[in-house]
């Protein structure tokens, strides 16, 4: 009969990757991601900014330009599930402004913020995972 080497170990890792303690350490790495797309998210909105009579509005294919700032206040990081982070602008609106309508062309802020930290985020939750499942 054939021996399983380090079938033990596995089973163990196995355990550890299912455990409370691996959900919260994964979904802290995921709540620390959304929080770094919803702050580079309203950089760019804030960034050369001018409120009052001296606004100007952004450029179509730009990040909107704050006004108001409602908009840049509004991004918020939410934990739906252990699992599971969700960022999302809540002023009436934001969706327009991310992605057009009919007669505005569109003014994305989160897509290219969520673009650029992409890889980050990625090996933000692949280094959560990897302390999980390493030998102690």
């Amino acid at each position: 009969m054939a021996r399983i080497r380090g079938a033990k170990e596995h089973a163990a890792r196995l355990r550890r990757l299912t455990s409370p303690e691996a959900q919260r350490q994964i979904g802290a790495a995921l709540f620390a991601a959304g929080s770094q797309i919803e702050t580079d998210a309203a950089i760019s909105i804030t960034t050369g900014a001018v409120s009052g009579k001296n606004h100007v509005p952004s450029a179509p294919g730009e990040p909107p330009n704050a006004d108001t700032h409602v908009l840049d206040r509004s991004i918020e990081t939410n934990m739906v599930a252990p699992l599971h982070a969700q960022v999302s602008a809540n002023a009436p609106y934001a969706v327009e402004l991310e992605f057009g309508t009919s007669k505005m062309a569109e003014r994305p802020y989160m897509r290219p913020a969520t673009a650029k930290n992409r890889k980050a985020v990625t090996q933000m939750i692949r280094d959560a995972v990897a302390r999980i499942v390493r030998v102690r």
